[in-house]
This record gives structure tokens, sequence and C-alpha cells, in this order.
């Protein structure tokens, strides 16, 4: 009897190993010879493009029939275009995978914007190549501004600080909104730039006084501003529980909320920069290539020529996986309504 038992398990285990490959086999028949698009929902040269691009020349050799990679740019509305796109257009074969504003599940949780065409939790979540670890959302302001310090902006009867920014449910747009609103810092938003270039040429121009930048687009993008040197510094950190290492004289957000509802207005917004960068494909997609795809995101970030090569741009990698990314997002999605409310009001 136990003879036979052994045999049954043994030959069970054989079938599924066979039915595993089977499927391993199918995936990469499925992509041979393929190529596999990735968008971007920003003009080139910004964060959200380096990093795509940098994922871009890893990730079709993680996965299964090595195809091709390349990447489209589709910019429009801050991102929402991409995003729309990818959830509603492109096809769900798992050919087609995207990134956009970090912000966007944000925005399709409150489901306030009637542009949003897409619920966040039926994404097929890749994850992030970045949870803003080493990462932090910065207000940069040029040193000849009337601003001189995180204190300043508090003042009310002084000058604001002019900042740029591209379209609403763009980060740098609704980061401002809800600091000036939830905190009551003096800032004044002109927005309708192009992208991130367009912004950084502002602010190098003096169009605008500053703009909030994540460290790893500066970084990667615009390393003299982090020069000592520089005409811009840092005057507040946001998504940063502390402050980063390397800005110890400028407070977080979190430090400088006036009450504790405000403060968790604060830490509530920056829930999705632990999806710093994320990407994620088209709802629906067959389960093998879905799995398929979520391991070979997590691989290339594991993969030590791709870290050589984001060292050299400088751009943070702490990945975050899809399982956990979708996660955040449900936790997004329950939080208390009045906090939800209060950032949908702020739209």
């Amino acid at each position: 009897m136990l003879t036979r038992r052994v045999a049954l398990a043994l030959a069970l285990t054989a079938a599924t190993a066979g039915f595993t490959n089977a499927r391993a086999d199918e995936t990469a028949d499925f992509y041979k010879g393929k190529t596999l698009q990735l968008v971007v929902g920003y003009g080139p040269g910004g964060g959200y493009d380096v990093y795509a691009r940098l994922l871009a020349r890893f990730f079709g050799k993680h996965v299964p029939g090595t195809p091709s990679v390349v990447v489209q740019n589709m910019p429009g509305a801050g991102s929402l275009r991409a995003a729309n796109y990818i959830y509603v257009t492109a096809p769900r074969d798992g050919t087609v995978i995207g990134t956009f504003a970090r912000n966007m599940p944000l925005m399709g949780v409150l489901k306030d914007n009637p542009n949003v065409q897409f619920d966040p939790r039926k994404f097929t979540w890749l994850g992030s190549p970045s949870s803003a670890e080493n990462d932090a959302y910065l207000l940069f302001a040029n040193k000849d501004s009337a601003v001189k310090t995180a204190q300043d902006l508090l003042k009310k009867d002084g000058p604001p600080l002019i900042l740029g920014g591209t379209a609403e449910g763009a980060t740098g747009n609704d980061v401002a909104v809800l600091l000036k609103d939830a905190l009551g810092l003096n800032l004044k938003m002109i927005a309708g730039y192009r992208d991130s270039g367009a912004l950084f040429l502002a602010a190098d121009r003096k169009e605008i006084d500053g703009r909030f930048v994540g460290l790893s687009a500066v970084s990667s993008s615009k390393a003299e501003w982090l020069k000592p040197d520089s005409q811009m510094h840092v005057l507040l950190q946001f998504a940063r529980k502390t402050r980063h290492k390397d800005f110890p004289n400028a407070p977080t957000a979190r430090e400088i909320a006036p009450t504790a509802q405000a403060r968790a207005l604060v830490e509530l917004a920056e829930i999705p920069y632990s999806l710093s960068r994320p990407f994620v494909a088209p709802p629906g997609l067959p389960p093998d290539r879905a799995a398929a795809l979520q391991k070979a995101f997590l691989e290339t970030n594991a993969d030590p020529e791709y870290l050589v090569e984001a060292a050299k741009l400088g751009v943070d990698v702490s990945p975050v996986g899809g399982k956990e990314a979708l996660e955040m997002i449900d936790k997004l999605a329950a939080a208390p309504p009045d906090l939800l409310n209060y950032i949908k009001n702020l739209q």
C-alpha cells in the first residue's frame, strides 16, 4: 500500500511538473520573436522616462522567449492619458506594459475626475523599482526667491513661492495643492507646462521660483541642482517619515503639519510614494503571462548589470513587487472616508 502511495505521489508530481513546464513553454513560445511595448506617461528626459528606458534595456531577457522591448512616450494630462490607454485600449495579451504618475492610483480611488477610466485595483500590477526608501519628493526653490526657508512658506503676509506644474493629476501639481490647503503653505501654482524637462528649464530661467520633484528624477536628469554651488536649494521634504540624510536642514511635511488631522492627511497622501515608479500591465491578462511579467520585473530589479547602470544614473532601486503594490492600493482605498473626502475636495 505504501509503495503504491509513493508511486502515485511521484506520478502526480511528474504530471504537475510536466503541466507547469508545458505552460512555461507556451509562454516562451508566445513571446519569442515578439516586441513588448513599454508605455511612458511622460515625455522623454524625466524621471519616469529614465526608469522606463533603464528597465527596457534588461526586462526582455527575463521574460520567457526574450522579447525585445521598445519604449513609447505617451504624455498628456499628467500621465492620465497613458493610464487610460493601458486600462482601456491596450491589448490584453501581455505585449504592453506601462508606467504613469504615482498618484494615478489615488485618482482612481477618489473617483472624482470624470476623465479617469480605470480602477487601480484591476490593473495587472508589476510593482515599482523604487519604494522611495532612499528617495524623497522635494520642494526645490531658487535661492534668489523671497522664500528662503520652510518657515517662510507659513507666512501669510509674504510673497508666495511660485511653482510650475504640468496638469491636474501630475504629482507636482497635486502635492502643491494638498500642502497649500492642509498646511497653509503660501504657494502659487502655474500649471500647463509640457513635461518635466520644460519645468526644469523654466526654473533655470527663473520663470518660476521652483518645483516639487523627486530626488531620483533630479539625480538622473538635473544633477547640477544637487551641487553645493547650485542656485537651487531644498525647502521641504514630502513622502518621508524622517528627513533624508542628504537634506538634514529641510523639514518634512509631517513635521510642520499644524494639526493632527493635517498630519493624518499628509500621511495618507504619502502612501502612493511607496509606489514611487508604478509599472502595470492591462487588466485581464492570461494568468501565465501575468505571472511571467511579474516575475521578470522582480528579476530585472535584481539583475547585477541593471543595478550597475542604475547606480550610474543615480536612481534608487528598492523594488516593490506586484502583490505588495496591490496591497498598498487596497490600503489606500480603505482609508477613512473623511480623509478621502478631504483630498477629493482639494482636486
